[in-house]
This record gives structure tokens, C-alpha cells and sequence, in this order.
């Protein structure tokens, strides 16, 4: 969706100016995967519209391939608007205009199936789901198991406002067991699911490989059943708390956690690494106020995920802190 941010606090009926950038939950992982360095393609519809002429051309300058992005001259492109969130509660007022909306009308037969399988990695969300049947049945084909299928990443994304009742959300526990890798927080397990806890989370989900819950402040937990010498069928867990940050915004944190972590997925990384990647994706995130966020560069986010454990607790990010180490870097290169 194209995202218009706010120009100043105050209600929505108040603000009389936003500024226009884009948003939404499989473009934002895409995005910092290929700012992260990673070859990336995204695949979706957008409206024959200005706004989604801006959608496929910011997506695509962060160098994410967008040739198999689709035009529907029949719907428009989704939009949302936001305020200023609270930077302690993330208390902010959203309205969405995506109902009716090109991406809304995917399905399988509209969407170029093959070109979503050719990755490495398939990511996909709970909120594409949630839009219309069409996707829902979109994302169960994707998740189905089969002789190609790329290693399937989904994270949840519960959003009690797309799902009717609990019953509705037990489809998100359906598309997530059918995955291989699941991003799924532990407050919207339990308003989703009923579930309480890293344990019950896991194993209502007895597919997957891998399962990382995000806990907030407190970190995030990923249970790997490819673990050998396991001792249970949950596999080993393993904990990383999240850095002290001097939050802006918690907008697409999640999305960029994800990208960070599936980063060293990809690179092959321990699974500490692989969830240090995350919260740092994160943090850049979470120290600017829309969607997306310049990440830390490769070699910098390294040096901070090798740090000994003492000096990860310490560590504390704030606003252009990963500007400020390409500028370093910039000064220290002959």
C-alpha cells in the first residue's frame, strides 16, 4: 500500500498535511532483504494508477525485482493513512483504504504462481490472508507441500480488525503449520489463538521448522527442530534479547525483524546471529517514524551480532544510528 505519514501530531482530523512513502507487510521484508544485500523478487498487483506507478518504483529502487508485478485497470491501489504513535504505548489512529483494492482481488489464477516459487524463500503474511477468499486460497496453494517448493516463511501478522472471531483467526494456525519457518508474536498468539507462552505456541505448530516467538522488549525465542541431539520434539530454544532502543515508531518492526532474520537464514548463520540480524533490522525500524528504514550496513550489523554477550545487553540504538556508521565507514576508507 502507499502509506501517508503525518507532517505533525494530532488526530487525523486535525492533520493537514502527510507525507507519502509506502508500507505493507511481504514489500517491506523484500525491501530490507535486498537492502540487506540478498537478490529479491516481489510478487503482487497494484492499480494502473499514479500511486502504484510509485509502489513498483520506490519497491524497485531498493533494488527488488518488480517485472512480474501485475497492473489491474479495474481497482485501485490500497492506501492507509496514520498518525503520530505514543512512543511509549504505540497508541496511534489508522485508516485503511484497501478494501476493493487491486492487491485485495489476487488469486490464484491472476497471480504468476511460478515466479512466487523460483526463490530460495517464499515469505508470506497473515494480512494477505485476511484480504478476500481469493488471496486466502492464494496463500493456502503457496504453503501446500510439494516436489519444488521453496522453504516457506510466514509470519502471522494478526490483525484482529481483518478476522471476524476467533474462529476466522484459526486459519492463520492452518497457513502457519503448513510453513517452514514462523514469525508469530506471543501476544497475538494468545489473542489469536488462545495460547500462552513459547511452549504452547510451538507446539500447536508441530510442522515447522523453525518457529521464532517475538516477545516485545523481551526479545525473541526461536525453537529449531533441525536441531540434532534434541532432547524433545520442541527442538533447542534459543533466546536473544532485543537491544535498548530509543523508539520513534513501531511500524513495520515486525516486517523488518523478519527480513533480518530470514538475512541470516540465508547467509547460513547460527541461530543467535540469525536472530541478533533480526533485532537489528528491527531497531533501524523502530528509530524512524514510517515503514521501511536505512538498515545497518552488512559488515556493520556483523560486528554488532558478533559482539560477546555483556556487550550486546549494553547496547543502546537511537535515531541515524546506521547513517552514522556509513559515515564512518566513508571516513575510513582510503
Amino acid at each position: 500500500m502507499v502509506t501517508f505519514l503525518p507532517t505533525r501530531p494530532g488526530r487525523l482530523a486535525d492533520v493537514p498535511a502527510f507525507d507519502r512513502t509506502i508500507g505493507g507487510a511481504e514489500s517491506n521484508v523484500a525491501c530490507g532483504l535486498a537492502a540487506a544485500g540478498h537478490a529479491v523478487r516481489w510478487v503482487s498487483r497494484v492499480g494502473a494508477d499514479g500511486f502504484g506507478d510509485h509502489l513498483v518504483e520506490t519497491i524497485g529502487a531498493y533494488g527488488v525485482d518488480v517485472t512480474h508485478v501485475r497492473r489491474d485497470t479495474t481497482r485501485p491501489t490500497g492506501l492507509y493513512f496514520r498518525t503520530a504513535g505514543d512512543r511509549s504505548t504505540d497508541e496511534h489512529e489508522v485508516a485503511y483504504y484497501r478494501a476493493g483494492s487491486a492487491a485485495s482481488a489476487m488469486t490464484v489464477d491472476n497471480v504468476d504462481v511460478e515466479a512466487v516459487r523460483a526463490g530460495r524463500v517464499l515469505h508470506l503474511s497473515g494480512i494477505t490472508a485476511a484480504l478476500s477468499q481469493g488471496c486466502l486460497e492464494l496463500v493456502r496453494e503457496l504453503v501446500k507441500p510439494g516436489e519444488g517448493r521453496p522453504l516457506v516463511s510466514f509470519d502471522v501478522n494478526y490483525r484482529p480488525g481483518l478476522w471476524r472471531d476467533a474462529d476466522d483467526a484459526r486459519v492463520l494456525l492452518e497457513l502457519a503449520r503448513g510453513a517452514d519457518i514462523v514469525f508469530v508474536g506471543h501476544d497475538e498468539a494468545r489473542q489469536a489463538w488462545g495460547l500462552h507462552g513459547g511452549r504452547a505456541i510451538v507446539e500447536a505448530l508441530p510442522e515447522p521448522e523453525i518457529v521464532v516467538v517475538k516477545q516485545g522488549r523481551g526479545g525473541a525465542v526461536a525453537f529449531d527442530r533441525n536441531t540434532d541431539g534434541r532432547e524433545d520434539a520442541d527442538g533447542t530454544a534459543t533466546l536473544v534479547r532485543a537491544p535498548q532502543v530509543d523508539v520513534v515508531a513501531h511500524v513495520g518492526a515486525g516486517d523488518a525483524f523478519a527480513a533480518g532474520f530470514l538475512s541470516g537464514t540465508l547467509r547460513g548463520l547460527p541461530m543467535r546471529d540469525r536472530l541478533r540480524h533480526g533485532h537489528l533490522m528491527a531497531a533501524a525500524t523502530l528509530t524512524t517514524p514510517g515503514d521501511l528504514a536505512t538498515p545497518p550496513t552488512r559488515s556493520h550489523a556483523d560486528r554488532l551480532a558478533a559482539l560477546d554477550d555483556h556487550a550486546w545487553g549494553r547496547l543502546r540504538l537511537g535515531p541515524g544510528w546506521t547513517q552514522a556508521d556509513e559515515a564512518s565507514e566513508e571516513a575510513n576508507t582510503p
